[in-house]
């Protein structure tokens, strides 16, 4: 099992999104999303995340490199797994939900809580609007781009939204980092922690790594 320790950046939280990877270079944890779990789909981009923390936020700045990119949902609520992807899952420890949040390489989101993949309560629009995001892609949708391409997303999670109090954050969460592309040509399902199962599954919070505060 993996465990990270998030460092506390205060000065992020009064960055623009476009701004913030700049301070992130030297002053964020940086992991890489590595494990292939599917051994179907054996194919793996480089894929790099910087995690750092402010006073209200958590930041994370993806960079990814890799064949195919594709960015068909453009509006906040839409499946995004399908298109160039990353995801964080997290869990507060003893909690039997979860909040998956999913953005494409145009920085659309999809984020919901629940207690399985079946049992979801998806984010309200008032919800998305309080996450603040920045790519490097333009932010207008597109069909798949065969070649090699490399893009940066930075995305800026309002505590609240996991159901954490900023004024007092646990020492310990649970979560997982993961790329894929489902409708690519070359798709894949690429993870931080592994997920050690027969058949494995982005929605198994009991394979999540340990994510201090």
């Amino acid at each position: 099992m993996k465990s990270l320790k998030v460092p506390c950046v205060p000065a992020l939280d009064s960055l623009e999104p476009e701004n913030i990877a700049l301070q992130m270079e030297t002053e964020a944890l940086r992991e890489h999303i590595d494990t292939v779990n599917w051994k179907e789909y054996p194919y793996k981009p480089v894929v790099v995340f910087d995690i750092a923390r402010g006073d209200r936020e958590l930041y994370l700045h993806y960079f990814v490199r890799g064949l195919s990119l594709r960015a068909m949902a453009d509006k906040d609520g839409e499946f995004v797994h399908p298109d160039s992807c990353v995801e964080f899952f997290m869990r507060r420890e003893n909690d039997l939900s979860y909040t998956n949040f999913e953005f494409n390489c145009i920085g659309t989101c999809f984020a919901a809580r629940g207690i399985n993949r079946n049992a979801r309560i998806p984010f309200t629009l008032d919800e998305y609007k309080k996450i603040r995001r920045y790519t490097t892609v333009q932010r207008e949708s597109f069909p798949e781009k065969k070649g090699i391409h490399a893009w940066d997303l930075t995305v800026a999670i309002p505590f609240e939204l996991m159901g954490l109090d900023s004024s007092g954050l646990p020492d310990l969460i649970w979560g997982n980092f993961y790329k894929c592309a489902d409708e690519t040509s070359n798709p894949h399902y690429v993870t931080w922690n592994p997920i050690d199962l027969p058949s494995p599954d982005y929605h198994c919070p009991e394979h999540f790594g340990k994510i201090r505060f």
